[in-house]
């Protein structure tokens, strides 16, 4: 095997490893032997590719986003209502939060390593915000919520929906539950910005979402 084919893996170890430890144990819990144990690999090799917990924890941040975004590219397609694609979103969410340790960890390091940025230096938060604000804006446009809305307000409010319920469902070791409090949210939300004769479509469309993640 090529050597550069082999640091990919041992790389990939590595993170994989971090994230289980990170998710179980949280960002300042966490030790670096620790996670070389979880992944399998020597002291060296992770040396080799992170120079510091903080390094590795940021290389997370980053494939789990990565993941996050790949899952979400489909409600990135303009021939998807944006506030279907809103809530469709905050859905895939609460899955890989429960089903994709590397997604999980992302969103708990976030917020505990303080400034939601990744290796990359993106600040996470911000660009996650950015998406609702562009759905947001769509939305009105395409008249499926209020016009007088404004969308800088309505993507904070529903990034901060999103949010709000994986620090909860984190902090009270109820991440199983993110889906149906997901769909809870929603259901109470919608009256608020979209039109009187949508409300049905979008409350429905939300418990169909709902059904494919709890049967």
């Amino acid at each position: 095997m090529a050597r550069q084919a082999r640091a990919e893996i041992t790389r990939d170890s590595v993170l994989a490893g971090a994230a289980d430890v990170f998710l179980r144990l949280g960002y300042a819990n966490a030790s670096l032997s620790e996670i070389i144990a979880q992944s399998n690999v020597t002291k060296g090799a992770l040396y080799f590719h992170f120079g510091s917990k903080e390094e590795l924890a940021r290389a997370v941040v980053d494939q789990g986003n990565e993941r996050l975004i790949a899952s979400c590219k489909g409600f990135f397609d303009s021939r998807v209502p944006a506030l279907e694609a809103a809530i469709g979103i905050t859905y895939v969410v609460a899955d890989l939060s429960m089903n994709d340790p590397m997604v999980g960890a992302m969103l708990k390091l976030t917020h505990q390593i303080g400034d939601y940025r990744g290796a990359n230096g993106d600040n996470i938060a911000k660009t996650w915000g950015e998406t609702y604000r562009l759905l947001a804006e769509r939305a009105i446009t395409q008249g499926d919520l209020l016009p007088d809305l404004d969308p800088e307000t309505v993507g904070l409010l529903l990034y901060g929906l999103t949010t709000g319920i994986h620090i909860v469902a984190v902090g009270t070791e109820s991440v199983d539950q993110m889906a149906s409090r997901m769909e809870r949210a929603w259901y109470f939300l919608l009256p608020s910005i979209v039109p009187d004769d949508k409300v049905s479509y979008f409350r429905e469309f939300a418990t169909r979402r709902l059904r494919r993640y709890v049967p």
